[in-house]
């Protein structure tokens, strides 16, 4: 079951969803869909000449985070192979459904509605990955879930002993990047973008009113007007990889 195309989801509290739709269509130089839902909850961020590959949520509990959508040919077949890797299901909607993965992260099957062109770099970064925050208890079975869910995609080793990447083909939008803590707590997610110089892509996120939390060796991690963290990562906004690597 090959993923067609993919989608990193901002997930903010309902209260805070305006300035989460304001901050973020401003950074990834797209526009607001129409929203939809019972509550009007969800958006999509558009780009002009390109497939958009981010929406945005409003969710009733918690500060948020982020969670991937798989767009799919076939949702029940993926559904059934996600079960057979360890998924469970979560909510089921029709034509889509909300799994969690072993270890707990929920993510979404989809129909794919043809979706093909990646938007471009937006000066200088790109918002490319979704980064799993795991519990060391969890680790291990939570990179063989996604490394077995997602065929064609390539498991890696990161750059450090507590990343493991998972990447997709060639023009896919959305990688995905597992982090063991050095604690136990529930397993979350945030949103990395890839910059060409996280400096200069700080100091324009500081001026749409993100905050610094804190500044680290190859990361500098953000919090949002809508109070949700996210880092800004020296990777290439291009490739994805680190300097020297795809």
């Amino acid at each position: 079951m090959s993923i067609r195309w993919t989608y990193a989801f901002i997930d903010r509290p309902a209260e805070r969803l305006d300035r989460a739709q304001e901050f973020w269509t401003a950074v990834t130089d797209t526009r607001l869909s129409p929203p939809r839902g019972d509550r009007g909850e969800f958006a999509t961020l558009l780009p002009d000449g390109a497939d958009a590959c981010v929406k945005v949520q409003g969710v009733a509990d918690g500060s948020g985070g982020a969670h991937l959508d798989f767009a799919v040919e076939d949702v029940p077949q993926f559904v059934a192979s996600a079960l057979r890797c360890g998924a469970s299901i979560a909510a089921e909607h029709g034509d889509w459904a909300v799994l969690r993965s072993p270890g707990g992260q929920l993510f979404c099957a989809v129909p794919w509605h043809g979706e093909a062109v990646r938007p471009p770099v937006v000066r200088g970064s790109r918002l490319d990955q979704v980064c799993l925050d795991v519990p060391p208890s969890a680790y291990e079975a939570e990179v063989a879930f996604w490394g077995t869910l997602l065929p064609g995609w390539q498991s890696l080793s990161g750059s450090l002993p507590e990343f493991h990447v998972v990447k997709p083909p060639p023009g896919l939008p959305v990688r995905i990047l597992l982090q063991r803590l050095g604690e136990e707590r529930p397993l979350s997610a945030h949103l990395d973008l890839a910059c060409a110089d996280t400096g200069a892509t700080r100091a324009a996120h500081e001026r749409l009113g993100a905050e610094l939390v804190v500044h680290g060796r190859h990361w500098t991690v953000m919090r949002d007007p809508a109070g949700g963290t996210y880092c800004l990562t020296g990777r290439d906004p291009e490739t994805g990889g680190l300097p020297g690597r795809t």
